[in-house]
């Protein structure tokens, strides 16, 4: 959904009301700017530095649906993983669902009405070289309700090189990882199975401070 009008004419047809999200669409990229800028002078950089790395920046939204389900102990709406872009934000309906792993357990994130949650994506844990880290979530099904959500995905564009910003590296402060295209990185995201390491892991230097 960026550029908006670029797509919306791909957009589903029904319901009619459908193209009422592009507003949506607009708002949530301002919003992602605005913490892109407040991210980067948090760590000491410009305002425009990540947005810069991330270069033609793609936006991208989904709409999931999850069923009820009987036995929702047998079965994942999604399974555990944290996110492959720089920035996700989610809106959800009242129906608890998302999980997140805190201390080996996973703790369930209930839903507080008329609020977004913001997920911080791998590219941005790899940019400030750990500062921010990338959230390992997953979904649950219920068992009586059905479940909406909808996360708008913040993506670099393909050609990016990601890595540690030069700032927050030195000889007393090592880069933690290689630098890396968007393309590289999405390619072996999609190679690995869900629920096991993270693809950052693999982009990791040999020893990090």
């Amino acid at each position: 959904c960026f550029p908006l009008e670029d797509y919306i004419d791909d957009w589903p047809t029904k319901p009619s009301s459908f193209t009422d999200v592009a507003e949506y669409c607009t708002s949530v990229r301002g919003l992602t700017l605005k913490l892109l800028g407040a991210i980067s002078e948090s760590l000491g950089l410009n305002r425009d530095y990540i947005e810069k790395v991330l270069s033609n920046h793609s936006q991208h939204m989904a709409i999931n649906y999850y069923p009820p389900c009987p036995e929702p102990e047998l079965i994942y709406g999604l399974p555990g993983h944290t996110d492959p872009n720089a920035i996700t934000i989610l809106l959800q309906d009242d129906v608890p669902g998302l999980q997140v792993l805190r201390d080996e357990k996973w703790i369930a994130v209930h839903p507080i009405p008329n609020t977004i949650i913001i997920n911080i994506g791998d590219q941005i844990q790899a940019i400030s070289k750990d500062k921010y880290k990338s959230v390992l979530h997953r979904a649950v099904v219920n068992c009586d309700k059905e479940r909406f959500s909808i996360p708008t995905f913040c993506c670099p564009s393909k050609e990016a090189v990601i890595g540690p910003a030069s700032q927050l590296v030195d000889d007393e402060h090592l880069s933690h990882y290689k630098d890396f295209t968007y393309t590289e990185y999405f390619g072996k995201f999609w190679n690995q199975k869900l629920g096991t390491e993270t693809t950052l892991d693999i982009f990791k230097t040999t020893s990090n401070d």
